[in-house]
């Protein structure tokens, strides 16, 4: 059963989303909320594992709704659900992990995807903890990487990515056809992927395991990853333990 909580400070919307939520059969709605305050302290108390959550509250947005429930170090996190009627807060929703964008008014059918993303998520972290493991953030690692470009807000697979490379305060992504810049830091975009998946092989260079020929030692000694497509990616020494033992184990 996903137990949820909805948040959104107009009644008729609350009334709304719980008529439809009551269309699937696994969600109890647990809580509603109106205001920001009172969104955090439910969390905190019912551990719910998923969060209807609009941006426009009073007090405080959404987002700040997020990092007050980070900040507290709420484990595990809701999976979230923005629910709202503003269109340009898409892609820092996807920036903070959200599972899913609603625009309202949205259909039964919008509303089940969204639901379906979380369950999926959820059987994520299932399987963490029956595994017995758990990797750095937790089972949050990005799925989609969101960014503009050209007037466009596009989602890309991480899956896709090859491999990264640093450029200053920006960082390239290589997904084979075609290379794509996003204005993050190495640093940053690394916390947000799977460390499982993807190692970092230089200080400006990260690189997608699946797609990994070979290590190879050139003739001047350096060493340097080879990836599937022939493309060469520069390892510095320090790194050189670090992947091999990964690709051995």
């Amino acid at each position: 059963m996903i137990h949820a909580i909805v948040a959104d400070d107009e009644v008729l919307a609350r009334q709304k989303l719980r008529q439809l939520l009551r269309e699937e059969r696994d969600v109890e709605v647990v809580g509603e909320c109106a205001s920001a305050a009172e969104t955090i302290e439910l969390v905190r108390s019912t551990r719910a594992d998923l969060l209807f959550l609009d941006i426009k509250m009073p007090g405080m947005d959404g987002f700040d709704v997020i990092g007050a429930l980070t900040s507290h170090r709420v484990a595990p996190m809701p999976a979230i659900v923005f629910t709202t009627a503003y269109d340009q807060f898409a892609l820092r929703a996807f920036e903070v992990q959200a599972v899913d964008y609603l625009l309202k008014p949205f259909t039964p059918e919008r509303l089940h995807s969204a639901i379906e993303r979380a369950r999926e998520r959820a059987l994520k972290r299932a399987d963490t903890q029956d595994s017995g493991t758990a990797p750095e953030n937790n089972g949050d690692s990005a799925t989609r990487i969101v960014f503009k470009s050209r007037g466009r807000i596009l989602f890309l697979p991480v899956a896709d990515i090859r491999w990264v490379a640093a450029e200053e305060n920006y960082v390239r992504l290589c997904t084979g056809g075609e290379t794509h810049l996003l204005r993050e830091t190495m640093a940053h975009l690394e916390s947000r992927l799977d460390p499982q998946q993807f190692l970092r092989v230089h200080r400006s260079f990260m690189v997608n395991l699946n797609f990994v020929k070979e290590v190879r030692t050139e003739l001047d000694g350096e060493s340097a990853v080879v990836m599937i497509d022939g493309q060469k990616i520069a390892m510095s020494r320090g790194y050189r333990s670090r992947i091999l033992e990964t690709l051995h184990r």
